[in-house]
């Protein structure tokens, strides 16, 4: 296993994380894979995988500590920059499909700055190792989304938006996510060819876990900005919707694993343009 392999070696390296089911980081990691790099984020709490675009999308792919069988770091916070296409498929050199009683193990290593993401992926006995160029990582964007400016929060069980976002009009430009105390208190919206389409949901829908909605807030999100997140609904069995004073939205959504654990991917997205509040 790899557990033992190269242990001895294990000293040169800041990082070190083992697991017995690479799928456990695989499948988090494709559902932020909208873009070819990411910035990934070490610390003591585990890893943080942030990818963005356009400085009006991000998504960050949160694994804790508790995934890896073996997790230690002799940094506060360790960042770097590094292709996620190719990890993905160093990820998954041995497949990505679940064969029952059949798992691929993963140890990471890195070593600091300037140093390659080490991956040693070992299935029935027989052992890889790919190495990752590692980059200066950019700035990340804030989108200073704190508690204590979330206007509306709804927490929903996944079943029921994948649907809505599966049949999504994709010749609207934009979706318009429509939030109030009031009917239809959740409404999907979307505007082309053909007309304009919704999907409502009330506030007492068995689909609704959680309505948290003291304002009215009417906002558009660029379509083409959304569609990632697709990827994160698919895999969720619970979403979060929050919306800021500035009309953010953060969706956050609960993924669990293989195992049994939980992990959380979450995507900001900024508005395309204000609509006038609905009274």
């Amino acid at each position: 296993m790899l557990s033992t392999q190269r242990a001895d070696d294990d000293s040169q390296y800041l990082l070190v994380a083992k697991l017995d089911n690479v799928r456990n980081v695989s499948n988090i990691l494709k559902a932020i894979h909208f873009k070819d790099t990411a910035i990934m984020f070490a610390s003591p709490m585990g890893l943080k995988v942030t990818v963005e675009d356009a400085k009006c999308v991000q998504a960050n792919a949160f694994i804790q500590e508790t995934v890896f069988h073996h997790y230690s770091i002799k940094a506060d916070q360790l960042a770097f920059k590094i292709n996620l296409t190719v990890l993905l498929e160093c990820l998954t050199i041995f497949g990505s499909s679940s064969v029952p009683g059949v798992c691929t193990s993963l140890k990471m290593c890195y070593a600091g700055y300037g140093c390659p993401l080490i991956l040693m992926l070992e299935e029935d006995g027989v052992l890889t190792d790919c190495s990752i160029k590692t980059l200066e990582p950019d700035e990340v964007l804030d989108f200073d989304f704190c508690n204590s400016s979330v206007v509306n929060k709804i927490i929903m069980k996944s079943e029921s938006l994948k649907e809505v976002f599966s049949e999504l009009d994709t010749t609207s430009d934009v979706l318009q996510i429509l939030m109030s105390p009031d009917e239809p208190c959740l409404q999907f919206s979307t505007f082309g060819n053909s007309g304009s389409s919704h999907s409502s949901f009330p506030k007492d829908s068995e689909m609704v876990e959680s309505f948290q909605c003291p304002k009215a807030q009417t906002n558009r999100y660029k379509i083409t900005l959304l569609k990632p997140s697709v990827k994160a609904l698919a895999l969720s069995t619970k979403i979060s919707i929050r919306t800021d004073d500035r009309g953010f939205l953060s969706m956050q959504y609960m993924i669990r694993l293989e195992d049994g654990q939980i992990c959380f991917v979450e995507y900001f997205c900024s508005p395309d343009e204000q609509i006038e509040e609905v009274n």
